[in-house]
């Protein structure tokens, strides 16, 4: 069975940080474009960081550039998001997806190319 599952979701305070995994089962990662998504209560789905499937380009929301990275983990077939200096604007849950995109260098925060979906993590930044 082809599932992407995500973990590492809580609450946390204003300032805090986390760490998101999407691990994947029956089927590898290295072989697709990965990107993580997020949806707000009331708000639509937003795309937050993308990682292609080589060369490592990586894509992130201007809304948490130089606070969120993403991060392969080949061997684990695992894929990270490190988040720091949370906000509460930060709050949603969170999904990975994997996609096929044209060049194996590209990704983009856009949901279309993305085949694959978890079932979502929960953040909740608040104090």
């Amino acid at each position: 069975q082809l599932q992407l599952v995500e973990s590492g979701g809580g609450l946390v305070q204003p300032g805090g940080s986390l760490r998101l995994s999407c691990a994947a089962s029956g089927f590898t990662l290295d072989y697709y474009a990965i990107g993580w998504f997020r949806q707000a209560p009331g708000k639509e789905r937003e795309g937050v960081s993308c990682i292609s499937e080589s060369v490592g380009t990586t894509y992130y929301a201007d809304s948490v550039k130089g606070r969120f990275t993403i991060s392969r983990a080949n061997a684990k077939n695992t894929v990270y998001l490190q988040m720091n200096s949370l906000k509460p604007e930060d709050t949603g849950v969170y999904y990975c997806a994997a996609g096929k995109f044209t060049l194996r260098s590209m990704c983009n925060l856009g949901p279309g190319r993305y085949e694959k979906w978890g079932q979502g993590t929960q953040v909740t930044v608040s104090s």
